[in-house]
């Protein structure tokens, strides 16, 4: 089935995670004229794509990376040249020590870890994350300005005094979505926190913004961001994972057996579960090359892992010729949320790791095995 991506992807081991170059670097390239042209800056969100093989080309375009606890901070340090940011819900007193020393900017999410923290942070950036109390999205698992959120400070447990302390403020509500939801949280944020925010040095605009997406209005962003630094002489940042690697990368699974109860089920030798755990999770049904939609082309099969969960389905899909054992299938936008969340349930091997480069090459960067998995238990 896999005939026009890339010839090579036909004989590579499977299951695989592979990563485009020259997509990356399309995306790259837009995130690098939106930088420029709105005079902000723009970091990786390493929580959506930490292929750290890539990290000293993706340093060339922006300006640093975030993350959302220690480890990711210290990958950041290590492998990205850049400022490195982080945010974390809660930090331990062994975290800020280490976090001191290899972070430029600390974003704190309560006045009381604020407080308890203030002290340990010197030489770097403080921040605080806010809650502008301001949903623009439908799924509840992914909006941290549902009702009740753990994330943010609300303006009625905003204490004023903290901004002594603080040398910007951080919001994070987007996710998937374009910019005019960007402009009702804008309008939202500065509605609550605009008095606060003269003074300051920074402001985050967090992430979600889906920049490098074809429908994205970037012009309405680079406006946004210009005229918000124009109106509080701040310095903002962006913090995009899921744009800077989207549909960047792909899944190369192959069909291992067809079976037969009511429908006709491929087992393939990737899994929902394990490798792509969002299609589980949100639920999301990733693109597959050469395909269609349930009914859409003549033969239709439900696409399956070899695992014992009997949920683990990545949907149906049809195709133009019946599927055999032996075919190879791409999944694709499968660098994001892909390698930074998939595990070993039922012992599967995780996928390898490669590069697509943009000569046409296959670079196989990564092979996990036996001592992986064992390594994770006890």
């Amino acid at each position: 089935m896999l005939n026009v991506i890339s010839p090579i992807l036909r004989t590579i081991e499977t299951p695989c995670y592979v990563l485009d170059e020259a997509r990356l670097i399309k995306n790259l390239e837009i995130l690098r004229d939106v930088r420029e042209r709105a005079g902000c800056k723009i970091l990786l969100a390493q929580k959506a794509f930490s292929m750290f093989a890539v990290y000293p080309l993706i340093a060339k375009y922006l300006d640093g990376s975030t993350a959302s606890g220690l480890y990711e901070a210290r990958l950041g340090r290590e492998e990205f040249p850049g400022e490195v940011h982080v945010f974390a819900a809660a930090f331990k007193q062994s975290e800020i020590e280490e976090l001191t020393k290899i972070s430029d900017h600390i974003v704190f999410n309560s006045p009381s870890q604020l407080y308890k923290f203030k002290d340990s942070c010197e030489g770097v950036s403080i921040g605080l994350r806010v809650n502008p109390e301001c949903s623009t999205q439908e799924h509840g698992i992914y909006d941290p300005c549902a009702a009740g959120s753990r994330l943010g400070v609300t303006l009625d447990n905003f204490d004023p005094e903290a901004l002594k302390y603080l040398d910007g403020l951080h919001f994070h509500t987007l996710c998937e979505q374009n910019s005019d939801a960007l402009e009702t949280t804008l309008a939202a944020f500065e509605d609550k926190f605009g008095k606060y925010l003269h003074g300051l040095k920074w402001v985050n605009f967090g992430g979600g913004h889906h920049i490098t997406r074809d429908d994205y209005d970037r012009e309405r962003l680079i406006k946004l961001v210009f005229d918000f630094k124009d109106r509080y002489g701040v310095t903002v940042y962006l913090e995009p994972g899921e744009a800077v690697a989207l549909n960047a990368g792909y899944l190369v699974t192959e069909v291992m057996d067809i079976v037969h109860n009511g429908l006709d089920t491929a087992i393939l030798d990737a899994s929902a579960a394990c490798h792509m755990p969002d299609v589980l999770e949100m639920p999301y049904r990733p693109p597959l090359y050469l395909s269609g939609k349930e009914g859409e082309k003549t033969y239709t099969y439900r696409l399956s892992s070899r695992t014992c969960l009997a949920g683990d389905i990545v949907g149906d899909y049809s195709f133009d010729q019946p599927l055999e054992a032996g075919d190879r299938l791409c999944f694709e936008d499968m660098a994001i949320y892909s390698m930074v969340k998939n595990n070993t349930f039922n012992g599967m091997s995780l996928p390898d790791i490669g590069i697509l480069h943009t000569d046409g090459s296959f670079e196989l960067v990564k092979r996990f095995g036996y001592e992986d998995f064992k390594n994770r238990l006890s």
